[in-house]
């Protein structure tokens, strides 16, 4: 009980559509027929693309510099509070002492709300937040401005400066 299948004729393959190939198949042609050209790579951008961009890097830079500032003069600001001696005065030296610097002063002299543990936490808690965005924002501003030089036109060494001299 053996079937015994007939032997196929070569032919020619048919051509294929584009509307027939299945998504993501390679189309294929037929046979003399030169194929598409492929897509050329994208161009480079313009100089006026260069120099937005270079613009945009600039100003992430900006404000890199200005959360720096802000985050510094927070942490000061906390430094500040947590090691300066503060209340009223006594023989020319203030009666209360900063958290860190010596032992908690009691006592209804030394009540300050900015020298409350709350208070100095909240402080320490915008401290954090604001070196953050100013670490994010700088290497925010890093990533823009090497995208910006990525696609200039590089300078063969043989004609840039620093190039041998030829004669």
């Amino acid at each position: 009980m053996t079937s015994e299948v007939p032997p196929e004729t070569p032919t020619e393959a048919p051509a294929v559509k584009p509307s027939d190939t299945p998504a993501g198949a390679p189309a294929t042609t037929p046979a003399g027929a030169s194929p598409a050209p492929a897509p050329s790579p994208s161009p480079v951008p313009s100089s006026d693309a260069h120099e937005r961009e270079r613009r945009h890097a600039q100003r992430a830079e900006g404000w890199s510099i200005v959360w720096m500032l802000v985050a510094l003069l927070v942490w000061g600001w906390f430094a500040f509070l947590m090691l300066a001696d503060y209340g009223p005065e006594y023989d020319g030296r203030p009666v209360c002492r900063g958290p860190l610097v010596g032992p908690l002063s009691e006592g209804r002299r030394c009540e300050d709300a900015w020298r409350a543990w709350p208070a100095l936490l909240g402080v320490l808690a915008l401290a954090t937040l604001t070196t953050v965005t100013a670490a994010a924002t700088t290497v925010y501003a890093r990533v823009l401005t090497r995208l910006a030089h990525r696609d200039r036109p590089s300078v063969p060494l043989s004609e840039g400066p620093g190039a041998p001299s030829r004669g």
